[in-house]
């Protein structure tokens, strides 16, 4: 896989969390987890699977920051 994003992340689907068209994919990297919202499609298409290993791609225009 050749991708122009520098942000790819190796880890273990923790959890998929179905709705009517999207689900929410935890991947865990390291002790920290990343929450993906993609298609049930794309789930399917990719075969993910709780305990499979998956990337998270990460590929973003904006940073944003807030406080209390």
């Amino acid at each position: 896989m050749k991708l122009s994003a520098r942000n790819v992340l190796k880890g273990e689907v923790v959890g998929i969390v179905t709705g009517a068209v999207t689900s929410h994919v935890k991947i865990d990297v390291g002790g920290t987890m990343v929450t993906a919202a993609i298609t049930n499609e794309a789930v399917a298409e990719l075969g993910l699977k709780q305990g499979g290993a998956a990337y998270a791609v990460i590929k973003a225009s904006d940073v944003m920051v807030g406080v209390d």
